[in-house]
């Protein structure tokens, strides 16, 4: 008597697991519903059981994403009272989840509805803010100031790859010389701060330094602000 393969259920669980390891090896847009069904063997239609269509496919990756922010955050959560501190630990966390899935950030600017557990995690960096001494007016400015930073990436100015794509290099070079004679100032400032593109994971010029230095910089200006009394808000 042969012995018969154990085939594991399907659920949303893996759906979204599988569609988060095509993501991760080819990008985003290879993301589609007849493509993950093959992944995971079964028809097309099985999947519209555990997720409604290719955007509640993407709005389900969206969610799962910050979940893993969420639970990276748990784990390295600073065991200190300084809220700096804790806030930086957050965004380098985050940050770490945005790495490890570069397609994310694009994702997660497409979205027409918020992820369930964003209110949650923002509650939370509100009241790292709050129980640290900032009133929520300075801290309301500090969520603004930060931005993206809490979810691990900076919003880019130049978006060319937003949507999960590659940046075609000599285009984009080109472009640099053309613009070169009327915006002298802005080619210059592009041509210094170019990097290798492996130090910049996430975006043309979002190193791991830069988001570093941003990072700290806001923090520090947040500190000062509230120290010098800074934080009322206008009547």
């Amino acid at each position: 008597m042969t012995e018969r393969a154990v085939r594991t259920p399907l659920s949303r669980e893996r759906v979204l697991a599988a569609a988060m390891r095509l993501a991760d090896d080819e990008g985003l847009p290879a993301v589609t519903m007849r493509r993950l069904a093959t992944d995971v063997g079964v028809e097309a239609m099985s999947l519209y059981h555990h997720v409604p269509g290719k955007e509640g496919l993407l709005d389900g990756l969206a969610e799962a994403v910050l979940g893993e922010i969420t639970a990276a955050v748990d784990a390295r959560a600073a065991r200190d009272d300084d809220w700096r501190s804790a806030l930086r630990h957050r965004c380098l966390a985050a940050r770490e989840v945005m790495v490890r899935h570069r397609w994310a950030p694009g994702l997660l600017g497409t979205r027409a509805s918020l992820p369930p557990g964003l209110y949650a995690y923002y509650e939370a960096i509100l009241a790292t803010m709050v129980t640290g001494g900032l009133s929520y007016h300075l801290a309301h400015r500090g969520i603004h100031a930060l931005g993206t930073m809490v979810l691990g990436f900076t919003q880019e100015l130049f978006t060319p790859a937003a949507d999960g794509g590659t940046m075609d290099e000599e285009a984009a070079e080109a472009e640099l010389v053309a613009m070169a004679a009327a915006l002298p100032h802005l080619t210059a400032m592009v041509a210094a701060e170019v990097h290798d593109h492996e130090e910049d994971p996430l975006g043309w010029c979002d190193s791991q330094d830069e988001f570093e230095f941003t990072l700290d910089l806001l923090l520090d200006g947040l500190h000062r602000a509230a120290a010098d009394g800074a934080d009322r808000a206008p009547r």
